[in-house]
């Protein structure tokens, strides 16, 4: 079943089923009154990443606080994307816009890793959860991707999943076309590995290339900001061997 675009969607964190009553956060409340000004009686859609999406009706407004009446069911929870993306973290804006789109392009795991040119080793994690919410909201997902805490490329790699291949970003890739090394790879699942800007370091890149599970695979011609590379690469990946 498709997104019902239409009407405003809000995540919730507590249990949904019919006739559950939700309180919205003070943000949420703010947002709804005063924001979109809905009323007592507007109607609107609620998820929490676990039980579906929901109808829901507002029932109350008080001065800091909405409440919600939950009605029926409009859409049964799907599986979770099976796509493992790991990024260096950016600086603020570009951070936020890296993660939202990694959100709208399928990542089923948000994976913060710290690597030799990495600028910002520790990502705020509450910002990394508001802008996962936020893109899950506007663009109708209701599997809310995981955020998993930061690690160094090393332990990454000498920790990795058996059985999940690992697609990285290498402007000196052995190939010069992204899509005959992505149609080369067998497994179904899949993660995919981001540099930061200035890009992996020497080390870094014969670490990566010595690994069996890995695949490096180029991103055209021109030199891209990494948060560029990121939806580039996402978009390859989904269009060659993901989910479109």
């Amino acid at each position: 079943m498709r997104a019902n675009y239409r009407l405003q969607r809000l995540f919730v964190s507590g249990d949904l089923a019919a006739g559950v009553a939700v309180e919205a956060d003070p943000r949420q409340s703010h947002y709804l009154a005063h924001v979109l000004r809905l009323g007592e009686g507007a109607e609107l859609l609620v998820f929490n990443g676990r039980d579906g999406e929901w109808s829901a009706t507002v029932s109350e407004i008080r001065k800091k606080a909405v409440r919600l009446r939950v009605d029926s069911l409009q859409r049964p929870q799907p599986a979770p994307p099976d796509l493992v993306y790991c990024f260096a973290p950016l600086k603020r804006e570009r951070l936020d816009y890296l993660v939202q789109k990694a959100v709208e392009m399928g990542a089923g795991v948000l994976q913060p890793v710290v690597t030799q040119h990495t600028q910002v080793p520790k990502p705020g994690a509450e910002r990394l959860q508001a802008n996962v919410i936020e893109a899950a909201e506007q663009c109708g997902i209701l599997a809310v991707p995981e955020v998993r805490e930061t690690v160094r490329l090393e332990r990454l790699l000498s920790g990795w999943e058996s059985g999940r291949r690992l697609i990285f970003c290498d402007e000196d890739a052995a190939t010069d076309n992204p899509v005959a090394a992505l149609n080369a790879i067998r497994e179904r699942r899949l993660a995919l590995l981001v540099g930061p800007e200035g890009g992996f370091s020497e080390d870094e890149r014969r670490m990566l290339r010595a690994l069996d599970f890995v695949t490096a695979i180029p991103l055209g011609p021109r030199i891209l900001r990494a948060d560029t590379a990121a939806v580039a690469a996402l978009a390859v990946i989904q269009a060659t061997i993901g989910d479109w």
